[in-house]
């Protein structure tokens, strides 16, 4: 991607190590964050930038991101909120150890598990955990980049199964936080349910103004039992393509997304 873009700037160089797949440096939030990702595989977008400002998390408390690729989420709320203690857990090897390498870049000594969500037994309990799940059908099709279709295609139930296992990860009260496309918030929302969460909040994010939403937030509480709540969202672009303010405050400022 060119320019700066408002949540990653990156640039076109790669990183000088033969040792590994060449990765491209570049930035978040506009700069306060040191960034690498792999060059050619599957690429940072705005989800994790948008579900970091929105966990709800206080200094001391304990975050999980799950599916953390090369850590933006993570990242972001570290920036956001000193004094966390958070953890990611990440299936593909090698995206698991840049995680850890951009975390230490940013002066978060936080572990990376390199492991299946459902296997990662040491981890938890967390006050507060977020998701981007792979969102793609099975039978879609692949991806010729094999980390690209690792974050992006789901086997059947799978969404269930990661909301399943951050539950059992979660503290009474504690939140879980999933960026999603706007299609699966049906499922999300029943599988949250069946989890024995409550008090759902469902955040939206319009492309421009009076267009259909693409990606939601949702949010819910482990043991909640407040109604269902539908915010009136975000509008991401102005008519010209540039962000609006709102959005450049989030994804470029640093600035927290409330959704309680």
């Amino acid at each position: 991607m060119s320019g700066d873009p408002g949540w990653v700037k990156q640039d076109t160089g790669p990183e000088t190590d033969t040792g590994a797949p060449a990765t491209t440096a570049g930035t978040l939030l506009g700069g306060r964050v040191a960034y690498q990702q792999y060059r050619g595989a599957y690429r940072t977008g705005l989800e994790p930038v948008l579900m970091a400002a929105a966990v709800p998390a206080r200094a001391g408390q304990r975050v999980l991101e799950a599916g953390c690729g090369a850590g933006a989420g993570l990242l972001c709320l570290g920036a956001r909120v000193a004094g966390l203690h958070g953890t990611g857990i990440e299936l593909d090897p090698e995206m698991a150890e840049l995680a850890r390498r951009n975390l230490g870049a940013n002066g978060l000594d936080w572990p990376v598990l390199r492991a299946a969500l459902q296997d990662a037994d040491q981890a938890g309990p967390f006050h507060h955990a977020f998701a981007n799940p792979p969102w793609h059908r099975a039978a879609a099709t692949a991806s010729a980049d094999p980390k690209r279709d690792l974050a992006r295609r789901a086997p059947p139930g799978m969404l269930a199964e990661w909301i399943d296992a951050l539950a059992a990860r979660l503290l009474h009260r504690g939140t879980l936080t999933l960026a999603l496309p706007a299609g699966q918030h049906a499922e999300a929302a029943s599988a949250l349910l069946r989890a024995g969460f409550g008090s759902l909040v469902l955040h939206p994010f319009w492309p421009k103004a009076g267009r259909p939403a693409r990606i939601l937030l949702l949010q819910a509480v482990l043991g909640g039992r407040g109604d269902g709540v539908v915010l009136p969202g975000l509008t991401l672009h102005r008519p010209d393509g540039g962000f609006t303010d709102e959005a450049e405050a989030v994804l470029r400022h640093g600035q927290a997304l409330p959704l309680r």
